[in-house]
């Protein structure tokens, strides 16, 4: 590795760095202005500008690969999106009016445990010791959180919240199929585009009347008549552009930018320092607590990703190091 690769690698950090942060304060800022929109606009509107932001790392991606879209994958492509948008990620926007941003942001941290599993199970990916080590730390972690025998958090947050995390791990999953083909920014960008598309289809059927009586009757006044261009204003315009370009857009560009510049496992350690930045963020501007139990829950959440990270970051420090060395020496 020359010194040039050295430097690349360092600004990889960089990248992880900001999409830790980013991706950190998601849920406070989204707990911020969840009582000015409908849940299902919210999603739609903040991933059809995270798709867009995302589309020229998409072309460049794709462009580098020598690759071309075909007619095909874009089918795949609007299953994706339904499957991580329209489904996910409405879970989880219910959750966060249900639930603690605390809670919510330290239980989607174990995304990548399921994800391991689902790879398991669909794309017969080897599991070795550690990685069910990793899941069993992350699913007591779990239910440390939760504490069933002395529940305090909604239920209805909880179940939204580990929902969220089941369907976007399999969209992790059923993703990393045409990754290696278009590039994790071209996938994302594809999903992104084609999830907000489809809310949006969803959003005019919800002004149909029967339709709209027959939510409203369930309950779920949420997916009736479901806005488009109301709940904007001067007082939580920053915040609105800060989910929608920072957070979304900026967030998952850093994300696979570090991917790029490092690797899949050391960008892994965006969920690794998540949840505790995400709770002391949520203690300090929401005014959240954070009960013993929940520091038990995130003790095991980030012991599990430690033992599923490490072992790749020691292998990938020992190999950089002496290629580190060399650079320095070169300089003199």
């Amino acid at each position: 590795m020359e010194r040039k690769e050295v430097v690349f690698v360092k600004k990889g950090w960089l990248y992880i760095a900001a999409a830790t942060i980013l991706f950190s304060t998601l849920e406070i800022v989204l707990k911020e202005i969840a009582g000015d929109f409908n849940p299902m606009q919210l999603t739609m509107t903040r991933f059809l500008a995270g798709g867009i932001f995302l589309l020229p790392f998409a072309v460049r991606a794709v462009k580098t690969r020598g690759a071309r879209i075909e007619a095909r994958d874009f089918r795949f492509f609007a299953l994706l999106g339904l499957l991580g948008i329209a489904v996910s990620m409405t879970f989880y926007q219910l959750a966060i009016m249900d639930a603690n941003a605390s809670v919510v942001a330290t239980l989607f941290s174990c995304n990548p445990a399921f994800v391991m599993l689902f790879a398991a199970l669909l794309l017969h990916e080897v599991i070795c010791r550690r990685n069910l080590i990793a899941i069993a730390l992350e699913v007591f972690g779990i239910v440390f959180i939760i504490n069933p025998f002395h529940m305090q958090t909604e239920p209805n947050g909880i179940i939204l919240t580990l929902l969220s995390v089941l369907t976007f791990a399999l969209y992790g999953v059923l993703g990393k199929r045409k990754c290696a083909k278009y590039g994790g920014a071209a996938v994302t960008c594809m999903s992104f585009l084609f999830g907000a598309a489809e809310l949006l289809a969803f959003a005019g059927f919800s002004h149909i009347p029967p339709f709209a009586e027959a939510m409203t009757a369930c309950g779920l006044d949420a997916f009736a008549n479901i806005p488009f261009l109301t709940g904007y204003s001067m007082d939580n315009l920053w915040l609105v552009l800060y989910v929608y370009i920072g957070t979304t857009g900026i967030g998952y560009a850093s994300y696979f930018t570090a991917m790029e510049k490092t690797s899949a496992n050391t960008a892994s350690l965006i969920f690794f320092f998540k949840p505790v930045l995400a709770a002391v963020l949520a203690f300090f501007v929401l005014h959240e607590a954070i009960p013993y139990n929940m520091v038990w829950g995130i003790v095991l959440i980030l012991a599990g990703s430690l033992v599923n990270i490490l072992p790749g970051l020691l292998f990938a420090r020992g190999k950089q190091a002496p290629a580190a060395e060399a650079a320095e020496k070169g300089l003199h």
